[in-house]
C-alpha cells in the first residue's frame, strides 16, 4: 500500500512540469524536401534576450542533431512567438454539506481552489516555406515558467521544452 501510495504522489509530482505540445502541419507538404532554415529577420519572440539566445541555441542544436543546416537562403523560416501568463490552479477540495429524511433530500456543495495561479510560458514555433511563403508546420507548448530562474535552469528547461516540440517532427 505504501509503494502504491508513493508512485501516486510520484506520477502526480512529474506530470505537473512537463510541457503540452499541441501539433498541426499541412498535409499535402513533401517535409523530406526541406533541408535548411533560418529566423525570420523581424521576429518579435516576446523573449528576454538572453531566453532568446538560450532558445535557438537548444533549437539549433536541435535542428542540427535532425540533419538541418542553418542557411542564408533557406528553404524553410522560423517564427517564434512567446507569451507568459498565469494560468488558474485546476485544484479544488469540494466540501459537502447534505440531508434527507423520508426520501426528501437537498445538498450544498462548494468548490474551494487549493494553491494559487501558477505562471505559465506559451511558446509557438511556425515553419514556413520559404519559397511560397506559407506555413507548413506548427507546434505550440504550455510549461510551468517561473521567472527566479537560474540561467542554467532556464536553459535546461528551454531545452526540455525544444526536445518535445521537435519529438514529432517531422510529422509522418
Amino acid at each position: 500500500m505504501r509503494i502504491l501510495f508513493f508512485s501516486v504522489v510520484l506520477l502526480v509530482l512529474t506530470s505537473c512540469g512537463s510541457a503540452r505540445v499541441n501539433y498541426d502541419y499541412d498535409d499535402q507538404t513533401d517535409f523530406t524536401s526541406y533541408a535548411t532554415y533560418n529566423y525570420f529577420g523581424d521576429m518579435e519572440t516576446g523573449l528576454s534576450e538572453l531566453d532568446e539566445k538560450r532558445l535557438m541555441d537548444a533549437m539549433d542544436a536541435t535542428l542540427g542533431e535532425k540533419g538541418f543546416m542553418f542557411a542564408e537562403e533557406p528553404d524553410m523560416f522560423i517564427n517564434i512567438k512567446s507569451t507568459v501568463f498565469k494560468a488558474q490552479s485546476a485544484n479544488n477540495v469540494g466540501v459537502g454539506l447534505g440531508g434527507g429524511n423520508g426520501g426528501i433530500g437537498g445538498g450544498v456543495s462548494i468548490g474551494i481552489p487549493v494553491g494559487g495561479s501558477k505562471m505559465t510560458r506559451e511558446l509557438q514555433i511556425d515553419f514556413v516555406d520559404s519559397n511560397k511563403d506559407m506555413l507548413i508546420w506548427q507546434a505550440v507548448s504550455e510549461s510551468p515558467f517561473r521567472e527566479g530562474d537560474t540561467p542554467q535552469e532556464k536553459s535546461e528547461k528551454l531545452q526540455a521544452v525544444v526536445d518535445k516540440i521537435f519529438s514529432k517532427y517531422p510529422p509522418e
